[in-house]
């Protein structure tokens, strides 16, 4: 079967990484999965980088990887699609906020059904959140479901930055334009409106124990609106170019 890679963007992390990786590490292990861990240190200023060149004496998946600049979630895990080497890659967080089970279980419903994607829904029977902020979850429901509308498809939780690709599919949904959280929605609907296959897995989502998020939502909500007038454009005015072939 085809190594399995996970990309993980870091920045400031040192309060979350060591028990994120030891538990990733530990599942794909015990579940028999080829892979790799490609962590993207995005120019942390604690120790997080410290603690992650130690951890490789215990991880001997884990590549290290410091994006030079510039940085931003979104190129953090950009560096990291440049790079990783599996035939499937997924993007999950470094804060302990994805269960390192549902990866497991993305992984096998894509080998066995041969897809090109899957994704993750917090908002379907069997997804759940925890401690999830009330605020960000109005403005999370309200978001996803103006993407659902507009670009006319089912899935509700295309914010969700847990998801998995074939490599073949991410070189398909090149170049990619964001710079920052909205990369999260800009990967799932190209896939979709290019014609990629995929199915919908239920994830849980916890919050994080330890740090502060990066996404400030005041600054996120034109870029979010960027990226979707974007695939809007594409989807009703490119003629089809960008079909997967």
């Amino acid at each position: 079967m085809s190594q399995l890679s996970i990309v993980i963007p870091a920045y400031n992390e040192e309060g979350s990484i060591v028990e994120t990786l030891e538990s990733l590490y530990v599942a794909l292990q015990l579940a028999e999965i080829d892979h790799e861990i490609v962590v993207v240190n995005d120019n942390s200023k604690d120790q997080t980088l410290a603690i992650l060149e130690n951890l490789q004496k215990s991880i001997p998946s884990l590549t290290i990887y410091t994006n030079p600049g510039p940085n931003g979630f979104g190129y953090a895990i950009r560096y990291g699609l440049e790079r990783f080497k599996g035939g499937i890659v997924a993007v999950m967080m470094a804060d302990l906020s994805d269960d390192p089970q549902d990866l497991i279980a993305f992984y096998r419903l894509m080998v066995d059904k041969n897809l090109d994607c899957v994704f993750g829904s917090r908002f379907i029977k069997g997804g759940s959140t925890h401690d999830y902020p009330k605020h960000k979850y109005i403005i999370n429901r309200f978001a996803n479901t103006l993407i659902r509308l507009l670009v006319g498809i089912p899935y509700n939780d295309s914010t969700n930055a847990f998801k998995m690709y074939r490599k073949n599919t991410i070189e398909g949904l090149k170049p990619f334009l964001s710079a920052h959280f909205n990369l999260t929605i800009e990967l799932p609907l190209k896939a979709i409106i290019r014609g990629y296959s995929y199915d919908v897995l239920p994830n849980s989502w916890r919050n994080r124990k330890a740090g502060q998020s990066n996404l400030k939502i005041k600054e996120m909500g034109s870029r979010y609106l960027f990226i979707l007038l974007y695939i809007l454009i594409e989807k009703y005015l490119s003629r089809n170019d960008y079909l997967k072939k």
